[in-house]
């Protein structure tokens, strides 16, 4: 029953959490004007400034921040136990991540729907628009290669997603193209195309679905790397409307359906527990997991608790890509002010709670059964065998395979078949780790684009990146080299290519939570010009910025870090993000007395024929 509790208590604090705090910081802070004019009404144009009821840009906004890494995180995390991980995602997404979300929105709103990054050089400094373009490109770049070897791990450890992964393209294609042409609602298509995809998960262990999917699981990681970065290329060069938005559209279907059976599976097993083949009695859902591991009883291998802890979870607690989206796309849809606490507030809570979610799988369903070489275990035996250390059991796999076995346990006490279950929560973790993919690579493309248009001279080596095919080919080749890495310590070869991913993921979160930092940093300058009271927004910027600049150090000059250990590659990121940090962190602190009571210049008139953008609208 603990494990219920957790779910439910958790569940009542987001509501708590986003009728008071969150209202306060509507009505009190940003101060949200329903009669105010928003840029979708402002700068209607039919294709990125389109004014939309709040539900709908809710379920957009939400799939669109909601990708893999509220679960591959918390899946990392709970490593040093279950309570530290729990009491992160909570609090941090009600305080910080919320908060960060929200401020994005209603900044990009009041500023004709620009980018964080765009508002930053107007409320800070014009060099500042630079520096947050530049330190963008190092996170995408980690993105794109992180989450390659997310989706590469589970082609690997779980065949029966290959297919169903694959399907979603063309039929994604048709999709497009039907709608594009025709004008035909895209939700009838969207419902078909995710009762295709199911039934090849259902029948993608039999005849020649079964050995199309063994084929291609043989295939090596960086293999799959390369293969799934050559996708990206096309995806990001095609018009939003041929591949993107029909299955942004599909994906969004299968998180909403899939959240509803793992929620309704946990609250089954809670009750009644899971019953095995050839078993008589049914399995009662238990946490497995201590409490926390810390001091003497710090899993082997793991960074410290602290600030580790904190990156690890990238999402699920605060994450700097959702001000991308935030004021990316989402400011140029909302209709009123008033949606912006429903839509940047209450998105971030729903992906918290989402994260406890997973948290519990790992926690909890893990328990009632998971398969680790071959061989079954269950209840404490079940967390060791996925846990006992940071990098056991093949690392990052590891860790992935147990929310997804922990979940697919869910759904088994639903009367779910354990084969259909397994391969479903697969095709979840692979679909949005594939989501975020094609999205980063399209985003990456543009920040390339943009730095090479915005630095002045004319034989800057940036100069032919402003074509989007050989800035799509910069990207998705930085990504490779970055996938590429081998586990700490090994040689750069071809056998240890793709293996260091659980190297990666501390990049990955360190360079993510510090772009939430500076966007905070933004949020906090927009403030100051208007004398709004700050620390409710001072606080967490300086939590974000301090703590991941304090883990990128730690790997950079541990004793096995980048550095000592020769990895070249990776501790060029680090250094050159913490330079970038710093030099705008230094701008801020020029400007941060000549600020206060002094509005920025106001926005030139913008015709919206303008800057209307062919390919669909860019999200950066």
């Amino acid at each position: 029953m603990v494990t219920l509790l957790i779910a439910a208590g958790s569940f009542i604090l987001y509501l708590v959490a986003y009728h008071t705090y969150g209202k306060f910081l509507g009505q009190k802070i940003f101060r949200l004007d329903p009669n105010a004019t928003v840029p979708s009404n402002e700068l209607k144009d039919g294709i990125d400034y389109v004014p939309t009821k709040k539900n709908i840009i809710f379920g957009h906004h939400f799939t669109s921040i909601a990708g893999t890494g509220p679960i591959v995180g918390p899946a990392l995390a709970v490593v040093w136990g279950w309570l530290p991980a729990l009491l992160w995602v909570i609090f941090g997404s009600i305080l910080i991540g919320a908060v960060h979300d929200f401020g994005s929105l209603v900044i990009s709103i009041r500023n004709q729907g620009q980018t964080v990054g765009d508002v930053a050089g107007r409320v800070l400094a014009p060099r500042a628009r630079l520096l947050f373009l530049s330190i963008l490109f190092m996170a995408l770049t980690i993105v794109l290669a992180i989450f390659g070897l997310v989706i590469a791990s589970v082609f690997r450890m779980y065949p029966s997603a290959i297919f169903p992964c694959i399907i979603q393209i063309p039929i994604a294609i048709a999709i497009g193209i039907l709608i594009h042409r025709k004008g035909t609602n895209i939700l009838i298509p969207c419902i078909i195309a995710l009762l295709t995809m199911y039934l090849s998960v259902y029948f993608g262990n039999s005849g020649a679905l079964d050995t199309f999917n063994s084929t291609l699981s043989g295939w090596s990681i960086i293999t799959w790397v390369i293969v799934l970065l050559l996708y990206c290329y096309f995806a990001s060069v095609l018009p939003v409307w041929t591949l993107l938005q029909p299955r942004d559209f599909i994906n969004s279907l299968q998180l909403l359906s899939t959240i509803g059976l793992v929620l309704s599976g946990l609250i089954v097993a809670g009750i009644w527990g899971v019953s095995y083949i050839n078993e008589d009695t049914r399995t009662s859902l238990e946490i497995i997991a201590p409490i926390a591991r810390v001091g003497e009883n710090s899993p082997e291998g793991a960074p410290w608790i602290f600030p580790f802890l904190f990156i690890t979870i990238a999402c699920g607690a605060i994450s700097g890509f959702h001000c991308l989206v935030s004021s990316g796309t989402t400011s140029k849809q909302i209709s009123s002010e008033k949606d912006a606490q429903f839509i940047g507030y209450g998105s971030m809570l729903t992906e918290g709670f989402l994260a406890v979610l997973v948290i519990l799988a790992c926690v909890a369903g893990l328990g009632l059964g998971t398969n680790v070489n071959g061989e079954f275990f269950k209840g404490q035996a079940a967390y060791t065998a996925r846990y006992e250390s940071w990098g056991g059991a093949a690392g990052l796999s590891s860790k992935i395979g147990a929310f997804v076995d922990g979940s697919a346990n869910f759904l088994k006490a639903l009367g779910i078949s354990s084969t259909f279950a397994v391969a479903l929560m697969g095709v979840f973790v692979a679909s949005f780790a594939a989501t975020t993919l094609d999205t980063a690579c399209r985003l990456q493309r543009y920040v390339i684009q943009e730095l090479a248009s915005t630095i002045k001279p004319k034989k800057s080596v940036l100069v032919p990146f402003k074509d989007k095919h050989s800035a799509t080919i910069l990207a998705v080749t930085l990504a490779f080299l970055v996938a590429a890495s081998p586990t700490a310590g090994a040689d750069w070869s071809w056998q240890n290519a793709g293996k260091g991913g659980l190297n990666l993921w501390p990049l990955f979160g360190a360079t993510n939570q510090l772009l939430g930092g500076l966007a905070f940093l933004v949020i906090l300058f927009w403030m100051r010009r208007r004398n709004i009271p700050l620390w409710f927004v001072a606080i967490p910027a300086i939590f974000m910025l301090l703590l991941p600049a304090i883990a990128m150090c730690i790997e950079l000059f541990k004793e096995n870090g980048w550095i000592n250990k020769k990895n070249y590659l990776l501790a060029t990121f680090g250094i050159s993000t913490l330079a970038l940090e710093v030099w705008m962190i230094f701008e801020a602190i020029l400007a941060w007395p000549k600020v206060k009571g002094l509005l920025e210049n106001s926005l030139p008139n913008i015709n919206p024929t303008d800057k209307a953008d062919t390919e669909g609208g860019r999200s950066c």
